[in-house]
Parts: C-alpha cells; sequence; structure tokens
C-alpha cells in the first residue's frame, strides 16, 4: 500500500468510499463526483499507478470492469495513464460511465464535441514483421509521419 494513495487508502478500510461491488482483488466505489449516474470507479487492489504498470492487474481490473459494464444499456469505459491524459490519481482506475441519448457529456473524438486537431503526438503502429494479412505484430510507439521522420 502507497501511503499517499487515496485509493490504497480505501481498498485498506482506512478511508470512506460507497462500495458498488468487491471482488478478491478489485473494488468498485461511487466516485465523488459523478459525471452521470450511476459513474463508478474500478480500482485494482494492487497499487499499479497506471494502465502501463502491469498488464496482468489492468487486465483483471478490466475483467470486473466489464463485469459491471455488461449491465448497462450503454457506457464509456475510461481509464487515462498520465497527467498529459487527465490522471489525476497515480493509481490505476477505470470509469464506467453510463450514457444514455442526449446525455450531454461530449467525448473528444465524437460528432458532439468539434475536435481540436491532432497535436502531433506518438502514434501507436505495427512493428515491421507483421504478416500481411495476418495478425497484427506487437506495437510500438512512434511519432506520427506528418511530423516530419523518415518513414522507412
Amino acid at each position: 500500500m502507497a501511503a499517499a494513495c487515496v485509493f490504497c487508502r480505501i481498498v485498506a478500510g482506512q478511508a470512506p468510499a460507497d462500495v458498488v461491488r468487491e471482488w478478491e482483488d478489485v473494488i468498485a466505489i461511487r466516485p465523488l463526483h459523478p459525471v452521470t449516474p450511476g459513474h463508478v470507479l474500478v480500482i485494482p487492489h494492487t497499487h499499479v499507478a497506471d494502465v502501463g504498470e502491469l498488464p496482468g492487474v489492468s487486465a483483471r481490473t478490466m475483467a470486473c470492469a466489464a463485469e459491471l459494464a455488461a449491465e448497462l444499456p450503454a457506457a464509456n469505459v475510461i481509464t487515462s495513464k498520465g497527467t498529459a491524459a487527465t490522471q489525476t490519481v497515480a493509481h490505476l482506475h477505470l470509469h464506467i460511465v453510463p450514457r444514455t441519448a442526449g446525455d450531454g457529456l461530449p467525448l473528444p473524438w465524437t460528432s458532439q464535441q468539434p475536435a481540436v486537431g491532432y497535436p502531433g503526438g506518438p502514434l501507436l503502429t505495427p512493428r515491421r514483421g507483421a504478416a500481411p494479412g495476418g495478425p497484427p505484430g506487437p506495437l510500438s510507439s512512434r511519432a506520427h509521419p506528418s511530423q516530419g521522420e523518415n518513414d522507412s
């Protein structure tokens, strides 16, 4: 447990939370400021900073989130990695955000909100050597070709 981590304190029973569901290694709670009715956070007991730190913990947390999402007619399942991606607590957590038509919650990649344009950050692309027509190869991060990098 990371002593300064609010989610670790919640998991340990040292901080209050409105618990929605519990598994042996994951907990689902209501956030302090839900963006829609029914919004929950799905949090692993294991302290990992974000979705990229321990893939097995991330996968298990996503499996629990999927159980909750399956009970809803429509939902967003969202996590963030790093402050630039709006992560505010450095402990992996997934948001299950129930949605309804016309709920007024726009997402930047939808027609509900105009996109501000691609800032030229890194993209995930298949690594060289993936079989043509076959399953994609492992992913790697590389700059977008529009940044002037040689793509050969």
